[in-house]
């Protein structure tokens, strides 16, 4: 009877958990259109992201379809909007005649209000994953909503190039790389909010190798800049050389020349622009094993951590995520996030692209559909990880997993280094 007691308890608790994370998430979403203008809310602003205002009706739709329609069995709600909002109804150049925010505001809260009254009664036990996935992937959403908002105002020449008022901090020795021993260590999660693609855990036997304790900053990449490192063929490999050649850059996206920003960490740079970097400082981007080691394993307690500093959830004492800043901050403002083995900034700030393409790990199962991660399963994507400023806490943890393109420049990424020996 006790044991029937407890289970009951720890179903209200986590039914209770779910809600307020629904709760917040909107919230957070919803606020991200307060003061939008209507070009900016349909607006296709680069060919490989919908539009801000797609975005919001996708998120509706998905919540339906998971929720409604394959959890409570509930008929399809709004089935004019199937196409237009599904991830595979149309092209990304196609999906910009949308309804207004109103009306899309209006689909969401009437499929909110079903979700609470099916939460009621939902049978966690054998949904919980889902929900938690759910709320997963409209912070991942939100991120994607962020990213094209500040390309916009980049387009309109909105980005200032001056830095909001901080606390000095000193100067870090950038250059400072940390051992990591040689050993095993447990990589992915199992956790009940891990994707498909963090799974299965396993260990990994990885030999020593050192890595920076703080991700490239932009004082770092400028010399890079400054001794022509876009123009020498050497530090390029030949797939990032013909892609330079075709794009002709000579700075990352959001670039500033403005000394205020020297000791953040460089963002918005392609893969190829990182691996190039690496190669004009003598090393490499390491491998996603490699990252995630440096980013969460004890090898006094022989345990992985959930983050970083340990199994605290994030908050405004760990790191720089959740648009809590609305920029990036310098690479050593959070010693408490610091790593087992003292790496800082592994969690927010910026992504951070590894060597590794994104694949499925051993045993492998697709949840909630292979479109998911296993469609890009194709050695076109590379990993990131870590997250950014604008990550929200749900998505955040040293086992997640992002990937992108090679050239992708318009996402909030950044790199450390790593080497095979100091």
């Amino acid at each position: 009877m006790w044991g029937k007691i407890l289970k009951l308890t720890s179903i209200q608790s986590c039914r209770e958990e779910i809600l307020e994370a629904l709760h917040q998430c909107r919230s957070q979403t919803l606020n991200l259109f307060a003061a939008i203008d209507s070009d900016t809310f349909y607006l296709q602003v680069h060919p490989d992201f919908s539009p801000v205002g797609w975005h919001l009706g996708h998120i509706g739709f998905t919540e339906a379809y998971w929720i409604l329609e394959q959890g409570a069995n509930y008929a399809p709600l709004f089935p004019e909007y199937r196409k237009l909002f599904a991830a595979d109804g149309l092209p990304k150049a196609e999906r910009a005649n949308l309804p207004s925010l109103e009306v899309i505001q209006n689909y969401l809260d009437t499929v909110r209000s079903k979700v609470f009254r099916y939460l009621e009664t939902a049978p966690l036990e054998k949904e919980e994953r889902l929900w938690r996935w759910l709320i997963q992937h409209e912070s991942q959403h939100n991120e994607t909503i962020i990213f094209i908002l500040q390309l916009h105002h980049w387009q309109k020449n909105l980005i200032s190039s001056s830095v909001k008022s901080q606390k000095s901090y000193s100067i870090p020795n950038v250059s400072d790389m940390v051992e990591i021993s040689a050993g095993e260590f447990m990589m992915g999660s199992d956790a009940i909010d891990a994707q498909d693609n963090e799974r299965p855990a396993h260990q990994i036997y990885l030999d020593t190798y050192w890595i920076d304790r703080y991700p490239v900053t932009c004082r770092q990449y400028r010399k890079f800049m400054t001794t022509e490192g876009y123009q020498n063929h050497q530090w390029w490999s030949e797939e990032g050389w013909q892609w330079l050649q075709a794009n002709s850059v000579s700075q990352p996206l959001y670039w500033s020349n403005s000394k205020d920003w020297d000791n953040h960490p460089v963002c918005s740079l392609s893969w190829y622009e990182a691996e190039a970097y690496a190669n004009f400082a003598g090393k490499r981007l390491p491998t996603e094993a490699e990252w995630e080691k440096a980013a969460s394993w004890n090898a006094v307690k022989g345990k992985k951590v959930t983050y970083p500093w340990g199994e605290d959830r994030p908050n405004k004492r760990f790191c720089n995520h959740d648009c809590l800043i609305g920029q990036t901050t310098p690479v050593n403002v959070y010693p408490d996030g610091q790593s087992p083995y003292g790496c800082y900034d592994m969690l927010g700030n910026v992504w951070e692209w590894t060597a590794s393409w994104f694949a499925g790990y051993d045993r492998f199962a697709s949840y909630p559909y292979p479109g998911y991660s296993q469609a890009y399963f194709d050695k076109q994507h590379r990993v990131l990880k870590g997250g950014s400023w604008a990550t929200r806490s749900w998505s955040l943890r040293t086992s997640f997993r992002n990937w992108y393109h090679p050239w992708v420049r318009q996402i909030l990424a950044g790199f450390r280094c790593a080497a095979d020996r100091s």
